[in-house]
């Protein structure tokens, strides 16, 4: 696998300050694509126990909430399994760190399928998927921690649960539901 960049304080894609990784490798090739140049899986550079360290060494401050993973496409086969060591290591260092992905294959069709390998340990590592391909058509730029309006985020330990898709809330839409409910001081 190959790694297109490395972002060591990304704030837009996740709460909070995130190190994100954007990995090489797409064959979606969605028209209006921010990152085209990562389609290609041998773009950029190789993806070494290196690289996961200093991923490691960058997600120890108390303030970097989590990782999150981009592309390129996170859930091609290629590139599941060096991905998978990644948050192995994350996971077995730094378990209160979340981690996010991007993909734009459908979490209930495409990877629960099992039509893109076994993605179950992948899965357990995962806190919220943002799925679903980048429609240009349906951009809007006021989404949050998103690119267009058919791209869900998915609360992942909870639909693995359920055995259906939930929809991820963050605690500031909690925090206000509680709060237009009165329900904030109890």
């Amino acid at each position: 696998m190959h790694y297109a960049t490395i972002k060591p304080r990304d704030i837009a894609n996740g709460p909070g300050v995130r190190v994100s990784l954007f990995v090489s490798g797409c064959t979606h090739h969605c028209p209006g694509c921010f990152n085209q140049e990562a389609w290609d899986f041998g773009y950029g550079e190789p993806f070494t126990q290196e690289v996961m360290d200093h991923i490691l060494d960058l997600l120890r401050p108390d303030y970097v909430r989590g990782l999150t993973l981009l592309g390129g496409e996170p859930f091609e086969p290629a590139n599941q399994g060096p991905i998978v060591e990644l948050l192995r290591q994350v996971k077995a260092r730094m378990p209160e760190k979340s981690i996010w992905a991007f993909s734009g294959y459908l979490f209930d069709r495409d990877i629960l399928s099992g039509r893109l390998g076994d993605t179950r340990e992948y899965l357990r590592y995962l806190d919220v998927l943002v799925d679903g391909p980048f429609v240009e058509a349906k951009k809007n730029l006021s989404l949050r921690f998103r690119g267009s309006e058919n791209q869900r985020l998915i609360d992942v330990p909870k639909s693995l649960a359920s055995g259906q898709v939930v929809l991820w809330e963050d605690w500031q839409t909690q925090k206000k539901g509680m709060e237009d409910h009165g329900e904030h001081n109890r």
